[in-house]
Formats: structure tokens, sequence, C-alpha cells
């Protein structure tokens, strides 16, 4: 294991997330050409397309789906609309709603737009209805009615001193609305299928649309009609003109006629010139091959939007998998790639010297390459099928990936560019390859596991072919026939010497790589294994199952040395960190868990995953951790254990100064600061310690009375919520009370409820309040009747009568005894009489004990005073002091004392009450 100076890990902290932001529907860009605005469910997420951060998102407060969306063109306004019939005005850049109103379409609205000006808004409905609403003085200008079925499309005139709006339905034709009489001047119909995109010259003369029906025509406005009918042989969801004022002769542009730019379902930008009807210029794709009409049809890299961005000279495309190009005019290179929506993530792992990227398989054909700076994606094909499984060479920037289609594939990335190319691809597995492993020392070899229950090994080509170079083929070394079930995972040991496997026939087993001779077998999972990995430093391996449980086993003797539970479902992926000394589980439950092998501890868990989390992978410095999950997020982490350890001990160098400063504070007799700084300590302790000190001195009242009212209102609070732990035990009640009582004096009941939690600190502190007034009048009415004791005990026997002196008159109650200086023979009147009065001394003596046994506070009287009182009456004796005292349980918390002192005389019978003292 490692050193005694490894610091384990304690706590990760999300540092960032690439989450999904666009599931479909409209996307613009602003016109500074900064953001992307495009929709997701009920929320318009707006995207800096310099950083790739979602920066603001709008969200509807009724959850509805937001149908349709516009961007004002003076970037300052964003309307949106949803299946609640609601349109909603937003200061996008402030995340606030300014206005709403109600569509008035009787359902939902399917298009929008604004007017060159910003003050007209132009709303399309699913009922055939056009409305146009003046934005500033805020009311429906005009009601547009004759289309048919959705309105899909609206567009203002570029030119807005000719006040006309151009619409398209479901009848396939183009409506011309003059806005200034409301009535439809002209329909265009060419096309034979929907309307998809319009574009205007820059003279307003000339309008280009486009349709599925595969074709774009070419329209004069002034006449009305077609001047030509452009047969582009895909259905094309975008068109774009380019601007007459750069040189794109390297698209082909070589006159000064219109050409315009179509995307479609061949996932192909196209240039074409509008008066001959050619295509001088098609996109190609250097990382996949070009497919045919009727395959391209079905291809997820179909484009369904182009729009333009002239500032920059650039062209953004989405395509059908909700991926947003940009790329650079005139060259048509892409210049940036955002994912819109990964789907199910199933691998992620760190890529690049610094691990300055990272390879995303998802529920696609595509792999994604991220870099982490700006989320900017790279999309790479070649594998026709599901990719599965991901593996990375050690500190490189080549990796391997294995798919659904049966193959796998071998891909290298330019350090200096960034750019990612297949060098090498290899099949030969009858099945889906569902795991794969690099060589950990050197890049010579890959092992391969399939659902056909075989393990191969490969070679790799030597040297790999550079980037740019056609893929190299790869061979199979060795196969073996390895389990009995789907082979889910394979891992390769730090010195490439050694192969586990993990089957779903609930078995891992240990391979010798050098001849695929199987040296044992690890049994104990009550289901599948999931996930097989060495320890970095030690000699044994670890294995995940669907069983829930986690298991370290030795490679000696093939035993069950730990075993690690806590997840609920499937534990799917299970990574090394900290040298070897802690592992990081995560599973089908959606938590990610951190566990010390050690102490068999799971240290922390964390949940930022809504669905299965089948991905998960550490960077080589061991600071950065990724997990991929079903809920199509992938979040990075960041060991924040140094961090956390800096500011603890930060917060205690802090609070040992504070300790200090409060010592001296109390000392210098500062009580309003020491009080605050046990205030914001947090230490109600020393606040009450501050309390008391206030109390002791000769103007206590008066100082506390001071300090008290001197505090915040915050500090009040804290004061308030501190009385209320402190009025329940009986030690601290009395400065709880004091500390009440100036509050309520000097607050009224208004101010007292405006407090945080006053309400609930008041009725804490009734209860007990009440309880300890109980408990005085009780001991009120026992020091009563000590008085009544005291006055009524005569013992008589002598002639003469002594007075207390003062100094005892001034402390006790006062009373006359007679005492017997001589002794003398008494008559039988006397003797009788005294007899009586001894009897009723004794009954008073025995009313008086039970009295005392009947009180709660438990005062008890010594039944060896009562017998000395008759055995010593009349008799010289010397002075006794006595202390009789009687302590209340525990669970009341109250101690009284009744402290008693006998007279200094000849009488040395009980030890009379003298005070009574409650403490």
């Amino acid at each position: 294991m490692a050193g005694h100076t490894l610091l384990f890990k304690s706590n990760y902290a999300v540092s960032s997330k690439i989450e999904p932001f666009y599931k479909g529907g409209k996307v613009q860009i602003s016109r500074d050409e900064q953001h992307i605005f495009c929709t997701c469910g009920s929320r318009v997420n707006i995207l800096q397309i310099n950083t790739g951060k979602i920066i603001h998102s709008i969200e509807q407060d009724d959850q509805e789906d937001i149908t349709s969306f516009s961007l004002s063109p003076d970037d300052e306004m964003l309307v949106t609309a949803s299946r609640a019939l609601l349109l909603k005005q937003w200061d996008w850049k402030q995340d606030k709603c300014t206005r709403s109103w109600r569509a008035i379409h009787n359902v939902p609205v399917a298009s929008m737009t604004f007017d060159c000006t910003s003050t007209l808004l132009a709303t399309g409905g699913c009922d055939g209805t056009i409305k146009l609403w003046d934005v500033v003085k805020q009311y429906c200008t005009h009601n547009l009615k004759g289309s048919s079925g959705v309105v899909h499309l609206v567009e203002f005139h570029p030119d807005i001193s000719r006040l006309q709006l151009f619409s398209s339905s479901a009848n396939c034709g183009i409506r011309i609305w003059d806005l200034r009489s409301s009535k439809c001047v002209c329909v265009l119909e060419s096309h034979y299928s929907a309307v998809t995109s319009l574009a205007f010259s820059p003279d307003g003369q000339t309008l280009v649309s486009s349709g599925r029906d595969k074709i774009c025509s070419v329209w004069d406005l002034t006449e009305k009609a077609v001047k030509r009918t452009v047969p582009v042989y895909e259905a094309v969801e975008g068109v774009v003109l380019l601007p007459g004022t750069s040189d794109y002769s390297q698209m082909g542009v070589k006159n000064e006629e219109l050409h315009f730019v179509t995307a479609g379902s061949k996932g192909v930008l196209r240039v074409w010139d509008s008066s001959s009807a050619r295509c001088v210029f098609t996109q190609t794709l250097p990382d996949a091959p070009a497919l045919s009409t009727e395959e391209a049809d079905l291809d997820p890299r179909c484009l369904v939007h182009l729009l333009p961005m002239p500032k920059s000279n650039r062209l953004a495309t989405v395509t059908a998998e909700h991926n947003i190009l940009i790329y650079e005019m005139p060259s048509l290179t892409v210049q940036q790639q955002f994912v819109g929506y990964n789907d199910d993530i199933l691998d992620v792992k760190f890529l690049g010297k610094d691990d300055t990227h990272i390879v995303v398989a998802t529920n696609s054909s595509q792999l994604k390459v991220f870099d982490l700076a700006t989320n900017s994606c790279q999309i790479l094909y070649g594998h026709t099928d599901t990719i599965l499984s991901i593996d990375v060479f050690r500190k490189g920037s080549m990796f391997a990936s294995c798919a659904k289609d049966k193959s796998l594939r071998l891909w290298k990335m330019d350090p200096k560019s960034g750019y990612v190319q297949c060098v090498a691809q290899g099949s030969g597995h009858s099945n889906a390859v569902g795991s794969i492993a690099c060589s950990r020392l050197k890049k010579v070899f890959l092992v391969s596991g399939s659902q056909d229950c075989t393990i191969k090994v490969w070679e790799l080509p030597d040297p790999p072919p550079a980037v740019g170079c056609e893929p190299a083929l790869m061979t199979a070394r060795l196969t073996e026939k390895a389990h009995d079930k789907d082979v889910n995972s394979v891992t390769i040991s730090p010195n490439d010497k050694l192969l586990a496997s993990g089957s779903q026939d609930r078995t891992a087993k240990l391979w010798s790589l050098a001849d695929m001779s199987l040296l044992g077998v690890f049994r104990g999972h009550g289901r599948g294994i999931w996930c097989v990995q060495f320890s970095p430093v030690d000699q044994v391996l670890a294995t995940a199952s669907a069983d829930g449980s986690i298991k370290i086993w030795s490679l000696q003797d093939f035993c069950c040395l730990k075993t690690f539970e806590g997840h609920d479902a499937s534990v799917l992926k299970i990574i090394f960190v900290s040298r070897g000394t802690q592992l990081v589980s995560s599973g089908s439950d959606g938590l990610v868990k951190l566990w010390t092998i050690k102490t068999n501890e799971c240290v922390k868990t964390f949940d930022a995953h809504q669905d299965k989390v089948w991905a998960l992978h550490g960077s080589s410095n061991d600071d950065l951790m990724v997990s991929g999950s079903a809920d199509s997020t992938i979040t990075l982490w960041k060991d924040v254990t140094k961090v956390e350890l800096a500011e603890e001990q930060a917060k205690q160098e802090e609070q040992v100064l504070k300790q200090q400063e409060l010592s001296n504070l109390l000392h210098e007799k500062k009580y309003l600061k020491a009080l605050g700084i046990a205030i914001s300590l947090d230490q109600p302790h020393t606040a009450l310690r501050v309390i008391r000190e206030i109390r002791q001195q000769e103007d206590g009242i008066q100082e506390l009375e001071k300090t008290l009212l001197k505090l915040r209102q915050d500090q009040k609070e804290s004061v308030l919520r501190y009385c209320v732990v402190w009025n329940t035990n009986s030690r601290s009640c009395l400065d709880a009370q004091a500390i009440l009582q100036v509050l309520l004096t000097h607050l009224s009941p208004e101010e007292m409820l405006q407090y945080q939690g006053a309400r609930t600190h008041l009725e804490g502190l009734i209860p007990y309040t009440e309880r300890h007034m109980q408990r005085i009048g009780r001991l009120l009415q026992a020091s009563m009747f000590l008085d009544y004791m005291w006055q009524k005990m005569r013992i008589t026997g002598g002639k003469e009568s002594v007075n207390l002196d003062d100094d005892e008159m001034d402390t006790s109650p006062q009373s006359i005894f007679i005492i017997d200086k001589q002794p003398m023979e008494m008559t039988d009147t006397q003797a009788s009489q005294q007899e009586e009065e001894e009897e009723e001394e004794e009954e008073d003596l025995e009313y008086s004990e039970s009295r005392v046994e009947l009180l709660d506070e438990g005062v008890s009287t010594s039944k060896s005073a009562h017998a000395n009182l008759k055995k010593h009456n009349g008799v010289n004796g010397s002075a006794e002091e006595g202390r009789v005292s009687s302590e209340e349980s525990e669970d009341e918390d109250e101690v009284m004392e009744i402290s008693t002192k006998s007279l200094p005389n000849k009488f040395t019978g009980s030890a009379l009450c003298e005070t009574a003292t409650i403490r």
C-alpha cells in the first residue's frame, strides 16, 4: 500500500457538467453572433458560442413545453409561446419575464418571427391563422385568416416599407399578405410538399424557397412568378443566400449571379448557381463515406436547420441528432461543434497528455470528443452500430473503441490540432463486442471481450499509421473461449502480464497474456459481473456485480479479501484512486460512492445523476474524475480534499485567535464585543459565559441591559435562540430569564415577531418558564412552613428568657427561649404542665415531619435532632452547628439547600433552621 504520507480523499465536488440543452425544435442565433438560442422542453437555453457554456435558461412557470420562440433583431427581447396558449416577453439577459398575454389562438403557436424594426411580432398557429402584435403598444394589430392547416413558416419582407408578410402552411403554397389591407395578395405555388425555408436577396426582389420535395424555387417578387426551379435531389431543410461581398471562388462561385447554400437529408452543404441551376460545390466529409440518397434519408447526420452568420462569414447547421455545427466560409470546414443531446452515456474516458479532452460513447454509432475548455465537440464516424466501450492508452492520445457492429477501431488524436482520426480497425467476433482494454506499458496490443463468450488479443500495426492515412487492419493473435455467457469486462494488469475478465456467468477469471492460459477463477458473486479492475500497486483484483456488491480478491490464492456493500442496485463501474488505497464505484441507483479499502468504509456518496451511471474514469494525476449516466449528463468531478483541509485548518486557526481575543475582551470587561464574537463563532456556551460575567458585576442588570440593546437584530435573534436551550436547564435558566426580561421590556410584540423563528422560540420558552415558576412557588411555600416551625417551637423549664443578639436577629427569625439556668424541683402541677407542653411539641414536630415528606423539593428533617430535643431538654451542653441539606432529583435539575444553625446556649436540641437558599 501507499506510504503513511498519503492523503485519503474525502470529497469530490462537481466541477462542470455537460448536459442536454437542445432536444429538437427551433434554433436561432443572435444578431451579434455570440449566442445560440434553442428549445429544450419547457426551457429556452442560451448557449455562449465562444465558451460552449449555458449562460441563461428561460423556463416556463407552468412547466409547459415551449412550441416556438423568437429573438428580436436588436437582441433585446425574447418572446416564447407555450402549449398553455400564453405568450411571454422576456428580458433574457436578466432571466426575467416582463410581460405575458393570451395568444388568442385556439391551439398552440407553431411559428413566430419579428420584423426588422423589432416592433412587430407575427405568430402562426396550428389553427391556420396568423396574428400580428405590436409589442411596443401591446395589442394585436392583424388577424390573418385563409391558410389551411398548421402555419409552420412566417417571414417579414426585409424591406419594411413594403409591409408584406410571407407564410406557408400545409397546402405547400407561399402566401403573401399585404399588412395595409390585411389581405392575401398572392399565393406562390411551385412546391409539392412543405416549404421549409425562405431566403431573400439583398435588394428584396428575389426569393429562394426550399422544400422537402427536393427542389428549390427562385422567385421574382416583382412578377410574383418562378424564375427557375433547381432540382437538388434531396429533401432540403434550409437555404441561405451567399452575400456578394466576399470571394467564394474556393466554393466554386465564378460569376456574380445569385448563389445559395442548401442543407438537407444527405448531411452535406452544397452551393448552387441560381442562373444555371447547377451545383458548383459539395462539401466532403473526410471522416465518413458518402451515402446514397436512399441510405441518407435514414442517416442521423441529415441536417434539419441552416442558419446564416453573415457578421463573421460563417454558417451554422443543426443535425437530426441535435448537434450544432459551425462552419467557416469559404472552406466550409467545421470550426465548432456542440452536442445538444447525448442520449445514454455508455462510456467516457479522459484523453490527451494533460487530460484536456474526454471521449464519450453514447447510444449511437458516433464517438464524441469534447474539449473540456470550450465544450466544443468533434464527432467521429466509423462504427455502424452502437459503441459499447472505450479504453485509452496510458498518457497518450490513442484510444480504442468497440461496438455492436462486431468490430473494434483504434483512434489517434493529433496533439497540436486536436483532430482525431481512425488509424486501424479489426473485426472477427461473431457477436457484439462489449469490452476493450489497452496495454499499459507500451502501445502494442488490445484485448476485446464479446457477447460470443470469447476473448481476443489483437496486435497493433507497428508503427501505427499517422493521422490522415487509410486505417490499417488489425489481426487477432489469440482467441479463447473464456466464459459461458457474455464477457462484460476485460482489464490488463499494470505490467501487461495478466488479464482479468468478468462475465454474466457470475465469475471472474485470471489469464496469462503470454499464452491465454487460465490461472484461476473468482467465484462468490450472486449475479453477473459488470466490471473488473486491477489495483495499481497491490496484487489484488476488484470486481463489481449486479448483486450490488464490490469484492476485493487475492491474486495469490483467489480468495475474497473484502466485500463492500452499499449500493441499492447493480454496481456498474469501479476505479482505483489514491494509489490503490481507495475505490470509487457507480451503480444503477444513480449514485457514485467513495470507499476506503482498509476500513471498508463508504467515505462519501455523490448524488448528481438521475439514472444508471454506466461510465466512470479517473484522470492520470488522480485529481479529476468523470462520470456519465443514462440521463444524458456527463459530470466532471474535482477532488476537493486538500481544499477542505486547508479551509478547516484556516477555520480552526481563526477560532483560536477569536478565542484568545474573547478572553482578552472579558478580562478588559468589553462585554459587547465579546458577546458579538461568541455569537459569530456560534458558541452558545461561550455566550453564556459572557452573560454570566456581565451579571456578576455590581451593576450587572444595567450592564446586561445596555449590552443586549446594542446588539444587531441578527445577533439578538441568535441570543433568543440560545435562550430556548438555556431555559431548559436549571443551572442557566436564570440567565435566560434575565435576557428575556430585557428583550420583552424594550421590544414590542410586533418587533419580537419579526425576528427569524421568534414564534417557535417563544413557544419553546413558555412551558419551561411555567415549570420554573411552579417550582419557585413550591419552594416559597416550604420556606414559609419553616418560618412557621421556628415561631411555634417553645422550650420551657426556666424562669429567665434570653434574647438573641443583634447580629443573629438580623439574619434569622427572632424568637424567645426560656432556659433553665439552675436545676430545681418541680411541683406536680408544674410537672404535669411540662409534660403537656412536651407532648404538644412532639405533636408539632411529628406534624412538621409529615409535611416535609410531602414537599416536592424533598425537604427532610432530622429524627435524631428530635430525639436529642427530648433527651437534653433543660441540660447544659456545648454549642453545636449543623446543616441539613436536601436536593431535588436530577431529572428536575433543582438543588435546594436548607442551612440551619443552632443557637449558642445550653439547649442543644435539634439544629434549628435559619436560612433557606435555592441554588
